[in-house]
């Protein structure tokens, strides 16, 4: 069933679990951001998924399974076979003696309990309501894994690529995958999914197999399959049985000792849709980046490593300033997701459209707004401050490792520093954590600060005695690591008159970042501590990708 907006704003009322007060402050908060109240009322502590979901078991006049914090066991799962659990979208929450839970997104659903008694003989079965994506969590129990997969196709002698890309792709989208890997070796080859930003094996199959592997990925990605020995990149649109829209998938292929070896980017249309509050940024966060998105003109770079969320983050900030009566355009290498009502344009080496040359142009085509995909060289850096000098506002990814390194990254580049320093607005610094998986999460007290002294002094005086952290305990719902998902820690840098007289003399990183920390710079590494103190995230993940 669907758990939308208006929805949850009817069985919310209606159950009195929240006063129209506060529903409209939140509508409000949705309209200028662009994103749902629901998040707002989430952020503000006003609401919580379990709360949603017991109005809308209260509404059906049943139960609420919270599957988030009580997870079925694997044997529990695997009670209902899988084509029938999916079809009905059911799993068996609990069971005990003669009574068996049974928990659904959907328990209007007729002839759901003639069709599941007689996997229950004597048994006295009771539906209750489940949240839609905690079902479909715990459904990834059901799958064999693909090793087991790819030997299954293999035995039948049927053909064997188009079926192991499908099935490579489908487990993929199912495990919310960011790339995935095929990787020849002497005698096999291993295929490998980067989840949550963690790459795991995840099968493999007979060498034999593989050539026909990469000449169906190559004639798909429309690649030449006569070429061996170079590097190739193409774009396959997928469709998927699983997905109500075409999914793109980005292709590169190159030569190496052991045959060709596959990298896969799934640009999945979910992240596109992401708002502000999903990426992580506070309310306080969200404010200040909107502020600086909506003045008429100046320069908002974010900064970051590759696969650190950045163009995802600046997609957001599009999403809420994209009205008709701005022209947003944006010069994209590639263009990563299609949104309805700007105008994209896909860099192309080859007709000689680069980032500057597409640039240029963009100015002659009366622009608000212009997204560069990334300034990487001084031409385009030096376009783009003229553009944010001119009336326009410039939005671009810069890779620096924070934000203080951007601002003489940008000035060693050859843009002179007043003009710098008259045209950034805001520069976020970024990284991507990982979550703490809901499903297994428990808490555990520091008796002692001296406890922490061994991830270092930097870790330990950001916490006292007696604090409560979190961790997950692995189970089937997140493969056992303790994390699923992911979530960002960011830094703003947010210039002022003081940091605009320093830019002009030319500083370095540590003079940059001894002045945004007289001013109260919040770093990555603090905010990514704060979202351990709140139960998101682990102190080991922090500092993994951030560093203390």
């Amino acid at each position: 069933m669907n758990f939308n907006d208006e929805a949850i704003k009817k069985v919310l009322l209606a159950g009195n679990y929240i006063e129209e007060k506060d529903i409209a402050i939140a509508e409000e908060y949705a309209k200028e951001h662009r994103g749902s109240f629901v998040d707002y009322l989430l952020g503000q502590g006003l609401l919580s998924r379990a709360i949603i979901g017991q109005a809308f078991a209260e509404s059906f006049g049943v139960s609420y399974s919270d599957l988030e914090a009580h997870s079925p066991r694997k044997e529990q799962v695997f009670l209902i076979p899988e084509e029938l659990a999916k079809k009905y979208r059911t799993v068996v929450y609990s069971q005990k003696g003669s009574d068996v839970v049974i928990a659904t997104d959907d328990p209007t659903q007729e002839e759901l309990l003639a069709n599941l008694q007689p996997l229950f003989p004597d048994k006295k079965l009771t539906i209750t309501l489940a949240i839609p994506d905690e079902i479909d969590a715990i459904f990834a129990n059901y799958h064999l894994g693909l090793g087991a997969i790819f030997a299954k196709i293999i035995d039948s002698k049927g053909r064997a690529a188009p079926e192991i890309i499908n099935q490579i792709f489908e487990e993929a989208l199912l495990l919310k995958v960011s790339d995935i890997h095929c990787e020849p070796e002497e005698h096999r080859v291993v295929i490998r999914f980067r989840i949550d930003g963690v790459l795991h094996d995840v099968g493999e199959m007979p060498k034999e197999y593989y050539e026909n592997i990469v000449n169906r990925l190559k004639v798909q990605s429309k690649l030449r399959i006569d070429e061996h020995f170079s590097a190739q990149d193409g774009v396959i649109r997928y469709a998927s049985p699983s997905h109500t829209e075409m999914v793109d998938l980005r292709v590169s292929i190159v030569p190496t000792l052991d045959g060709e070896k596959v990298a896969i980017r799934i640009l999945s249309s979910s992240v596109r849709d992401l708002g502000l509050s999903d990426i992580g940024l506070s309310l306080a966060l969200q404010e200040q980046i909107i502020k600086s998105a909506k003045k008429p003109f100046g320069m908002i770079l974010v900064t970051g490593p590759t696969g650190s969320g950045k163009t995802t983050t600046l997609y957001s900030i599009i999403k809420i300033i994209n009205t008709r009566g701005t022209n947003i355009t944006t010069i994209e290498d590639p263009v990563e997701y299609k949104i309805h009502g700007i105008n994209q344009i896909q860099v192309n080496t080859q007709t000689n459209l680069t980032f500057g040359n597409g640039l240029r142009a963009i100015m002659r085509q009366d622009p608000n707004t212009i997204f560069v995909g990334e300034i990487r060289d001084l031409e385009t850096a030096d376009i783009a401050v003229n553009a944010a000098l001119t009336g326009h506002l410039m939005l671009s990814t810069f890779h620096a490792n924070n934000a203080a390194t951007a601002i003489p990254r940008f000035i060693d580049m050859g843009v002179e520093p007043f003009l710098v320093g008259s045209t950034l607005e805001l520069i976020v610094g970024q990284r991507l954590v990982r979550k703490i998986c809901d499903s297994c999460k428990v808490s555990f007290r520091i008796n002692k600060v001296a406890e922490l002294e061994s991830f270092g002094s930097e870790v330990a005086r950001h916490f006292k005695d007696g604090a409560t952290l979190y961790k997950g305990n692995g189970c089937e719902v997140c493969s056992h690591t303790g994390y699923k998902g992911r979530i960002g820690v960011f830094e703003f840098l947010s210039t002022s008159p003081e940091l605009q007289n320093l830019i002009a003399k030319s500083p370095s990183t540590k003079d940059v970042m001894a002045l945004i920390k007289s001013q109260g710079f919040v770093s990555m590494f603090e905010d990514g501590i704060e979202k351990v103190k709140a139960g998101m995230t682990t102190i080991e993940e922090v500092l993994r990708v951030v560093g203390s």
